[in-house]
């Protein structure tokens, strides 16, 4: 029983699809993985912190239901619980099991002391790269594209006509609704953060030239003729600890949990 609901549940978590729709190698790993997951759960569940340990009603009748909405209808929910060897009723008890073994794992990680604000300050001193902020604009642009020299050279005259007129944001975005001959003509020619190398390489020097509010020379990329405008300069270099310590303590926090539990899951002898 217990192997058969490790299957259905792994395999949605490891390759986000029903068992039955596996490939070879693909069942090969989920049989590696629900085996050794299956002894891991045993031997948490007969430690002396599994013995008071119990499962609410409702979280359970919420997992269970969870489970059904990962298929389109209840019949085929129900064809993949007997194709296992599951009834509801089965399910319902391994269902039970499994989260008796979260509540023992989170047991044992709520004991983990917490990161300290000096902690995470550290790590943020010794780890400057993962919080370089790159140099980015917030960008919009029209786009009209030519299929020859004709048709090239009346877009650039509309453009550089337009350049003259819409040095509000409002003007741009009513502009780029009108003549902008890409998508982002409905969002008003919004193109959103664009950080270096995000941008076609012709566009990309004079987009990050630009002064906030400024618009661009009529630029060729190999879609078109575009003009840019640059809404906002946002900061680069080193985010302030102080913007990032919060999310610091919660990475080093669920570190700290995970060691701890792994270490206890360790320290179980097989026989217990």
């Amino acid at each position: 029983m217990l192997p058969g609901y490790l299957e259905l549940k792994l395999s949605w978590e490891l390759f986000k699809k029903a068992p039955e729709t596996l490939s070879e190698p693909e069942r090969h790993r989920l049989s590696e993985v629900a085996s050794k997951q299956d002894s891991i759960e045993q031997r948490i569940l007969a430690s002396t912190e599994a013995a008071n340990v119990m499962v609410p009603a409702a979280t359970l009748a919420t997992r269970i239901e969870e489970v059904r909405k990962r298929y389109p209808s209840a019949e085929e929910f129900l064809q993949d619980l007997e194709r296992i060897g599951l009834d509801e009723s089965l399910l319902a008890e391994a269902v039970e099991r499994d989260l008796r073994v979260e509540s023992v794992l989170e047991k044992i990680a709520a004991d983990t002391a917490p990161i300290s604000i000096i902690e995470a300050e550290i790590y943020y001193r010794l780890h400057p790269e993962a919080f370089d902020r790159p140099e980015a604009r917030r960008l919009r642009h029209i786009l009209i594209t030519f299929n020859n020299p004709k048709e090239k050279e009346k877009a650039r005259i509309q453009l550089e006509a337009l350049r003259q007129t819409v040095g509000s944001p409002e003007k741009f975005a009513a502009a780029a609704l009108r003549h902008s001959q890409c998508p982002t003509a409905m969002e008003g020619g919004q193109l959103g953060v664009v950080k270096r190398l995000q941008l076609y390489v012709e566009l990309e020097p004079a987009a990050f030239a630009l002064t906030e509010g400024e618009i661009s020379e009529v630029l060729e990329s190999p879609i078109g003729l575009h003009i840019l405008r640059c809404d906002e300069i946002l900061p680069s270099g080193m985010l302030p600890f102080a913007e990032v310590s919060q999310r610091i303590v919660e990475r080093l926090t669920d570190k700290r949990r995970r060691e701890a539990q792994r270490d206890w899951i360790k320290g179980l002898s097989p026989s217990r």
